[in-house]
């Protein structure tokens, strides 16, 4: 994901020196709508995916595209706002994104297995938090240079555990995730309880708040 948004930064960036900046009769050179409209878009996309909404990339970038209207000042002003964000992100100073990505798809699977829970489909609940609980924790081990390619649950929790990223009050809560998680690949609904699900809801809840959240 790193890579694609990298190409596409790297496209945008020359595809800006594309633009034709045409001498305005009475005015100041100017871009034709058509033209610096669809590089602005593309570029306020792309910086709303690796940055969010509520960065100072984004928001200043809409700002400067709400003003716009095709004054060369002001579209060399938006690229201006374009090319900070491409070297904050070449430059490694920008939160991770596949964690921050992962997180809003996976807060998703834990909002829906809070709701089934509450609605009294405990098993429902159990698959889908757990599945989240595996896969967050395999990405959280990778983002910190953890290789889990094909490990077993309790073989990343003591890889995370040993390498000091799950501490305090976490790594006892860890302690017991793998038998819940167990329990509920293999369908042994009666060995699960809504207590548990809810554990494992909240755990999850929890490390994407500290550890995928900008």
């Amino acid at each position: 994901m790193k890579e694609t948004f990298q190409r596409r930064f790297a496209e945008l960036e020359n595809s800006f020196s594309d633009l034709h900046f045409q001498p305005g009769a009475y005015t100041a050179p100017y871009v034709a709508d058509g033209q610096w409209r669809k590089w602005a878009t593309s570029a306020q996309n792309l910086i709303l995916a690796v940055f969010g909404q509520h960065s100072p990339h984004y928001q200043n970038f809409v700002e400067a595209y709400t003003k716009c209207r095709g004054e060369s000042s002001s579209v060399k002003g938006m690229n201006a706002i374009f090319l900070s964000a491409k070297e904050d992100f070449d430059g490694g100073y920008v939160f991770d994104v596949d964690l921050r990505i992962s997180g809003e798809v996976f807060g998703d699977f834990i909002r829906l297995a809070r709701q089934s829970l509450s609605e009294g489909y405990k098993d429902v609940a159990a698959v889908l938090a757990c599945a989240a609980l595996e896969d967050v924790l395999k990405r959280y081990a990778s983002a910190n240079g953890i290789a889990v390619d094909d490990k077993a649950m309790t073989d990343v929790v003591n890889s995370l555990k040993s390498n000091g990223l799950v501490v305090g009050a976490q790594k006892s809560l860890l302690d017991a995730m793998p038998k819940v998680r167990n329990f509920a690949m293999h369908a042994n609904w009666d060995k699960i309880s809504a207590p548990d699900v809810s554990s494992v809801i909240g755990f999850v809840e929890q490390l994407l708040l500290s550890k995928f959240t900008p």
